[in-house]
């Protein structure tokens, strides 16, 4: 059997897919990557199915030894990794052997790193899903974060490690989460229930993250969102993304492990294209906010989606095109 061996497991790293979405209306946390574009890239760049099981590393990342020889890929924020104490790049597959160990330093630029494996991680499935929700004590290695002395065993890939080795995303498809800039949401369901005043102080001032936030949700500080009447509503649908506001007036974005139902007051919601790009701020970064018209999200992701799926022939073909 191939595996790899956690020596050290990181400050969080779990095994994610893309979650269990389908499970929503029943209550269900959809869980899964907290940002999957660079998660769904990962795994394209190994020549997995996108949903494919791997790591999602937070800030600090794991100490991992290889048994067997293959192709891993590292995608989203920069945790500075090593390979046998050397730099390697990011965003192209890498060839790994036998005995090789991989390490992580100092965080340059996001917050959350993805490693994907050629055949992916072989654990069961709950409810459809590999994903890790640590609350509810299911999914990924017995429900909770990687701890020291754990082996992940791995899958078969369909590939030879020497067809994938080298693949890579063009700097220029990389996405970009150093550059600051505003993070687009869709206004409403309840942007009448805010003043104006508070309301166009969203939009003009920025908010931190917290040290209050996790895979659940962010919880952001800044300029008060005064209700015009009162924060509570009853009950209704909470998507991620979601930008709710109880009624001390400071907002929560609702990520990958959130809720689905809510009883406070909804601003708006984060367009998909800018969920990665949330995900990989940490606390103390500052976010603002633009509102964006939902057909302007829509052609944004339709944009988005037929770069992945020229990415996904290129995994069928195992030719060079948009990797190089």
């Amino acid at each position: 059997m191939e595996y790899v061996s956690v020596l050290k497991p990181g400050l969080l790293t779990t095994i994610q897919d893309l979650g269990r979405p389908m499970y929503r209306t029943l209550g269900v946390s959809a869980s899964g990557a907290m940002d999957p574009l660079s998660f769904r890239l990962a795994n394209i760049l190994v020549g997995n199915e996108e949903g494919e099981a791997a790591l999602e590393v937070t800030l600090i990342g794991p100490y991992l030894q290889f048994h067997n020889d293959g192709v891993i890929a590292i995608t989203g924020g920069n945790l500075s990794p090593k390979l046998n104490g050397q730099a390697v790049t990011m965003w192209k597959a890498l060839r790994v052997k036998q005995g090789d160990e991989l390490r992580f330093g100092n965080c340059v630029d996001g917050c959350r790193a993805y490693i994907a494996f050629a055949g992916g991680i072989d654990t069961p499935e709950i409810m459809g899903s590999q994903s890790t929700f640590i609350r509810g004590n299911y999914g990924g290695k017995d429900g909770r974060a990687l701890k020291a002395g754990d082996r992940l065993p791995l899958g078969i890939s369909f590939y030879g490690v020497d067809d994938l080795t080298g693949r890579r995303i063009r700097p220029a498809d990389v996405p970009d989460f150093t550059t600051d800039r505003p993070v687009q949401f869709i206004v409403g369901p309840h942007e009448q229930e805010f003043t104006d005043e508070s309301f166009a102080s969203f939009l003009n001032k920025p908010y931190t993250v917290s040290n209050e936030s996790d895979r659940m949700g962010y919880r952001l500080q800044g300029p008060i969102l005064e209700h015009v009447n009162s924060p509570d509503i009853i009950s209704d649908f909470i998507t991620v993304g979601t930008i709710q506001v109880p009624g001390s007036g400071q907002p929560i974005i609702h990520m990958a492990d959130c809720g689905t139902s809510g009883g406070y007051t909804k601003i708006g919601v984060i367009t998909t294209i800018d969920l990665p790009y949330v995900a990989q701020r940490k606390p103390g970064d500052n976010l603002t906010f633009q509102p964006v018209a939902m057909k302007v999200a829509q052609l944004q992701l339709r944009k988005q989606e037929r770069f992945i799926a020229e990415l996904r022939l290129v995994n069928k073909s195992m030719t060079k095109l948009r990797v190089i």
